[in-house]
């Protein structure tokens, strides 16, 4: 399994900002997908989840604000960003778990004060 992570980029707190990650290769075996995120100097973390059957978790900093969702017809996962942050500003990466766990490469999302 291959992912493709897109979408991040330089905002103002407060705005909008919509990742995508494309995932090819043997998806019948992915079941669940989710974004992490990591800031200069700090662990990487969880953001969101999603199973295979559409049940999310969240990381309490974010619920309210993103929204995680997945179309396995077109094998993509996305994660809608609101009322961004400053402390939102981190590299972005998507993961996919089936009998083994997948990373896309990561994209940045700077959030602006």
């Amino acid at each position: 399994v291959q992912l493709q992570a897109s979408g991040g980029g330089l905002v103002q707190a407060g705005g909008s900002l919509r990742l995508s990650c494309a995932a090819s290769g043997s998806m019948f075996s992915i079941n669940d997908m989710g974004w992490y995120r990591q800031a200069p100097g700090k662990q990487r973390e969880l953001v969101a989840a999603i199973t295979r059957g559409g049940r999310t978790n969240y990381a309490d900093s974010v619920k309210g604000r993103f929204t995680i969702s997945r179309d396995n017809a077109k094998n993509m996962l996305y994660l809608q960003m609101n009322s961004l942050k400053a402390e939102d500003t981190a590299v972005y990466y998507c993961k996919a778990v089936a009998i083994l766990t997948f990373w896309g490469q990561g994209t940045l999302v700077t959030v602006s004060s």
